[in-house]
C-alpha cells in the first residue's frame, strides 16, 4: 500500500466514524419525532432490535417498524441524548463496525413523564451505499417515572415497562462489577429483586 493509499484509507475511516455517529443521532431525532420513514432508513433490511431484558425484539426492518409503531403510539413528547460513542471497526472491511453509545432519554409513556438512562450495543453495515443498523440492542440502567426518580438507583427495581417495574440490566450483572463486590463488599445494597 502506498502512502497515498494509506492516507485514504485513514480518511475513508475518519469519514465512516462520522456517518456513524449521525447514524445514532438520527434514530434519537426520528424517534423523537415519530418520523416513521426516516427510522426505516436507518435500518438493514435484516436488522435485529433488542433488549437486554427481552421485552423488545424484533428481526427484519418491518418488524423493527412495527414494534416501534406500538412503542411510539403510547408515547407522547420525548427527548433522547446521545452522549459517549465507541466505535470499533471490523478487521478487514470497510462495511462493517460495531459500537456502543451511552444514552439518556425523557419520555412520556402513557403520559407519565420518565426519564432512561440506556446503552446501546450495535452492529453497523454499509447498505446501498449507507451505514446503517444492521443490530441494535438496548439495556437500561433505569427507566422511571420523573416521580420515582429519587432513590431509583439504591434500587434492584428500577425499570418500568407499563405498570411493572423490572430489575435493571446493568451493572449488577456485569462480571466487573460482580467481581468487585466479591473481592471489595459493597457498602449499600439495592432493594429489589434480581434475577
Amino acid at each position: 500500500m502506498t502512502e497515498l493509499e494509506a492516507l485514504r484509507a485513514r480518511v475513508d475511516r475518519l469519514e465512516a466514524r462520522v456517518e456513524i455517529g449521525n447514524l445514532v443521532s438520527r434514530y434519537a431525532i426520528a424517534c423523537d419525532e415519530h418520523d416513521m420513514e426516516h427510522l426505516a432508513a436507518l435500518f438493514t433490511r435484516d436488522a435485529v432490535f433488542d433488549s437486554t431484558s427481552g421485552v423488545m425484539h424484533a428481526k427484519g426492518r418491518a418488524a423493527v417498524l412495527e414494534m416501534f409503531a406500538r412503542i411510539l403510539a403510547i408515547r407522547g413528547p420525548g427527548y433522547h441524548w446521545t452522549h459517549d460513542h465507541i466505535i470499533r471497526f471490523d478487521r478487514g472491511s470497510d462495511s462493517a463496525a460495531s459500537g456502543l453509545l451511552l444514552s439518556h432519554a425523557e419520555t412520556t409513556p402513557n403520559g407519565t413523564h420518565s426519564l432512561a438512562a440506556m446503552k446501546y450495543d450495535d452492529e453497523y453495515r454499509v447498505e446501498d451505499g449507507q451505514w446503517r443498523f444492521a443490530r441494535r440492542s438496548i439495556s437500561f440502567l433505569y427507566y422511571v417515572p420523573v416521580a420515582e426518580y429519587d432513590g431509583a438507583l439504591a434500587k434492584a427495581n428500577r425499570v418500568s415497562v407499563g405498570s411493572i417495574l423490572m430489575p435493571a440490566d446493568y451493572p449488577e450483572n456485569l462480571p466487573a462489577w460482580q467481581q468487585f463486590a466479591a473481592k471489595h463488599g459493597t457498602k449499600t445494597k439495592p432493594k429489589g429483586k434480581r434475577s
